[in-house]
């Protein structure tokens, strides 16, 4: 999912495109920081949370242009710096 949002800028800027990327470890990958605030909200009397997974928002702006080239920016950006790929996985959020 991809969230690109068209800022409105002062008559002389350009529009700029806000982008959200959601990195999580794979589920195959333990997470004990999830774990560790799973317990502490258990001790803490809210039992209903089953399972906590920890992760990063990142977001950015970006220059104005076109969206699908932006998502393939994005999703080269994720591949080489934002995610480790060997444990982790991104999502790009669109706009609804």
């Amino acid at each position: 999912m991809l969230l690109l949002e068209r800022r409105a800028a002062a008559f002389y800027c350009a529009a700029a495109m806000k982008a959200r990327v959601v990195v999580t470890l794979k589920k195959s990958v333990l997470d004990p920081q999830g774990q560790a605030v799973s317990r502490a909200l258990a001790s803490l009397g809210f039992d209903e949370v089953k399972e906590v997974r920890l992760g990063k928002l990142i977001e950015m702006e970006l220059a104005d242009g076109d969206p699908k080239k932006a998502r393939e920016r994005l999703a080269a950006m994720c591949e080489k710096l934002l995610a480790n790929l060997v444990i982790e996985e991104y999502r790009i959020e669109e706009p609804a």
